[in-house]
């Protein structure tokens, strides 16, 4: 006859798991309200979130990472778009050096949000790569739609500064042997994100609206 203990003991350590995750679940669900999409108020709502970020690791910190980190991995990657969204912007200035433009590198990341990165070694909370890269990739899409959206507003140096740097950015992926399988398919379509541009600044080019560098034709 089978111990019924044996069963009893399973359904313990199910009952813990399932607390553990909706303990985190809850924490990641009041990460994803807090973003938001309005660039004014960016930086304040980035700041804010960093301390729902402290309490994740807090939280995450007591259990196997890689057991949980599918409960908040997307949220995460959202959060680190929205800086690195920000930061392009010219936002969280005091949070970067003063001379430092364009994205943030995950070290900048890892360091303003509190969180170690990339430990390879460890089960233990961190920033991946590849969670870092899918928020560059949604970077390089959310600009293609802004260098559009800059010309219906008739601002039209925006797509030239938008042109250069998805183009600088494809040309690094290209130099990554990337493994995961949804990472290498959405890094592929950054090249649409850089053929959209190219045709923003080509159709500007055509109806002669591309800006002069400042002191030309004068």
């Amino acid at each position: 006859m089978i111990d019924p203990s044996i069963f009893e003991n399973l359904q313990a350590k199910i009952d813990e798991e399932s607390k553990i995750r909706d303990e985190l679940q809850e924490i990641v669900q009041t990460l994803s309200k807090r973003v938001t999409p309005v660039l004014d108020d960016a930086a304040k709502e980035i700041r804010a979130q960093k301390e729902d970020v402290t309490r994740l690791v807090s939280v995450a910190s007591e259990h196997p990472f890689y057991k949980y980190n599918h409960i908040w991995s997307r949220e995460l990657q959202n959060l680190v778009f929205t800086i690195q969204l920000c930061a392009w912007l010219g936002g969280l200035r005091d949070e970067r050096d003063e001379k430092a433009e364009g994205f943030m590198t995950i070290e900048e990341v890892g360091k303003f949000l509190g969180v170690p990165v990339n430990l390879k070694d460890q089960d233990s909370f961190h920033l991946s790569i590849e969670e870092y890269l899918q928020a560059l990739i949604s970077l390089v899409e959310e600009l293609s739609r802004l260098a559009v959206n800059s010309v219906t507003l008739g601002d039209y140096s925006r797509p030239l500064q938008i042109n250069k740097f998805i183009s600088d950015l494809h040309a690094g992926f290209q130099l990554l042997n990337l493994k995961n399988d949804n990472l290498r398919k959405r890094s592929d379509g950054i090249k649409y994100s850089v053929k959209k541009v190219e045709d923003v600044v080509y159709d500007l080019s055509l109806r002669n609206l591309i800006p002069k560098p400042s002191g030309e034709g004068q």
